[in-house]
C-alpha cells in the first residue's frame, strides 16, 4: 500500500518590485495576521527602511515595536525570544540582510508566531527558505525553521545595497549547480531521499542567473529584480525538498570550513561560489562545466580566486581537504580528498 506523504510549507505572498516596501501592510492583511508586530532588524537596515516599515504597519491599528540586533548569534536569538515573551506580539517582521531575517525566523519558530521577511539586501536565499544560519565560535549551524508567510522585496531598496552583497547572492544561487549534482550523487550512491521537482527548480534558478550574468550590473534595479526572483525560487526549492539539499552541497561544506579557518574573511555567497568552481571540476573535470560557473561569477564581479576572496592559498586547500568533516552529508568529497587532488582542482580552475 502506498503510504508516502509530504507537507510543503511555502510563503503565501511574495511581493517583489519598485516601492513595494510601502505595501507591507497589504501583504500582512492578506495573511489575516493580527496583534502588534515586532520588527527584528539590525542598525543599517533600520536606518535605511525601518521607519517606512513602521509607518506602513502602523496603519493596521497597532503601533509596531522594534528590536535591533547587533550580531547573528544564539545569544541574540534568545534575547529576541525574551522580548517576544515580554511584549507578546502577534507576529514578527524580519527587516534586513542575513542576520536579522535569520534571527526573526528562528525566534518565530520558537514562539510559534507568524513571520514576514522584508529583505534589504539580496545576499542569500535565506530571505525565503525554511532554514537559518547562525555562527557559533569557530563553526556555523544550519537550523530548521518555518519559512516566512510573506516576502516583501523592494527592488529599489535592494538595488541600493552594497554591490558585493548582491554578487554574494548571485554566487549563492549559481552554486545550486553543484549542490544538485551532489544531491543526485547521494541519491544514486546512498539512497538519499531525492525530489526531481525541487532539483529541477534549483537547477533552473541557477541557469537563470548564469544566462543573465552579462545583464546583472551594479545600480540597475532590474538586476535586483532578477536576483531576488532567483533567491525566492531557490528558497521554494528547499521548502519542496524539505531540506537544504537543492542549494547546499560540497561547496557549502567548503564555505563552512573556511568560516572556521578564516572567520570573517569573505562573504558566505562568495565562498560557496569559489567552492562551486572547484567541486564542479571534481564532478566532471570538464572545462565547459566549471568554466561556465567561473565565467558567470567573473561577469558579475564576484570572486573566483583565493586572492579575490582575501584568503591564503593553503587555507583554501585545507578547507577543501577537510570540508567533508563538517556534517554527515554525502557529496563529491566523499570521506575526504587528498591534498594532491585538492591542489589540482584549485590550480586547474585558477582558484589558486
Amino acid at each position: 500500500m502506498f503510504e508516502k506523504s509530504t507537507w510543503i510549507r511555502l510563503p503565501r505572498n511574495v511581493v517583489v518590485g519598485h516601492g513595494v516596501i510601502d505595501r507591507t501592510a497589504e501583504a500582512v492583511t492578506d495573511l489575516h495576521l493580527s496583534g502588534r508586530p515586532l520588527i527584528v532588524t539590525s542598525p543599517t537596515p533600520n536606518d535605511i527602511a525601518g521607519q517606512r516599515v513602521r509607518d506602513a504597519l502602523a496603519g493596521l491599528g497597532a503601533d509596531p515595536e522594534t528590536v535591533v540586533v547587533q550580531e547573528a548569534s544564539f545569544a541574540e536569538i534568545e534575547r529576541v525570544i525574551d522580548v517576544t515573551r515580554e511584549l507578546d506580539p502577534g507576529y514578527l517582521v524580519g527587516l534586513g540582510g542575513g542576520k536579522a531575517i535569520d534571527i526573526a525566523k528562528m525566534a518565530a519558530e520558537d514562539r510559534d508566531l507568524g513571520f514576514v521577511s522584508v529583505p534589504t539586501a539580496a545576499s542569500h536565499d535565506g530571505i525565503v527558505s525554511g532554514r537559518g544560519s547562525v555562527p557559533d565560535e569557530n563553526t556555523r549551524h544550519s537550523v530548521a525553521a518555518e519559512p516566512p508567510l510573506a516576502v516583501v522585496a523592494d527592488t529599489e531598496v535592494l538595488a541600493d545595497a552594497p554591490w558585493r552583497l548582491t554578487t554574494a547572492g548571485c554566487a549563492d544561487i549559481i552554486s545550486n549547480y553543484t549542490a544538485v549534482q551532489d544531491w543526485k550523487l547521494a541519491y544514486r550512491l546512498k539512497n538519499v531521499e531525492y525530489s526531481e521537482y525541487a532539483a529541477a527548480l534549483s537547477e533552473m534558478t541557477a541557469e537563470m542567473l548564469v544566462e543573465n550574468a552579462d545583464s546583472i550590473r551594479e545600480g540597475l534595479e532590474e538586476s535586483a529584480w532578477v536576483v531576488v526572483k532567483a533567491l525566492v525560487s531557490s528558497g521554494v526549492a528547499m521548502s519542496i525538498a524539505g531540506s537544504s539539499r537543492p542549494a547546499s552541497g560540497a561547496e557549502h561544506l567548503f564555505s563552512h570550513q573556511l568560516d572556521r579557518l578564516a572567520p570573517g574573511a569573505a562573504l558566505h555567497g562568495h565562498q560557496v561560489g569559489v567552492g562551486s568552481i572547484m567541486t564542479a571540476y571534481l564532478h566532471s573535470g570538464e572545462r565547459e562545466e566549471w568554466g561556465a560557473i567561473r565565467d558567470a561569477l567573473d561577469s558579475i564581479g564576484a570572486p573566483t580566486t583565493a586572492t579575490e576572496l582575501g584568503i591564503e592559498r593553503e587555507t583554501i586547500l585545507t578547507a577543501l581537504t577537510t570540508a567533508h568533516e563538517i556534517r554527515d552529508r554525502y557529496t563529491i568529497l566523499g570521506d575526504g580528498i587528498d591534498e594532491a587532488a585538492a591542489r589540482e582542482a584549485a590550480t586547474v580552475t585558477g582558484v589558486i
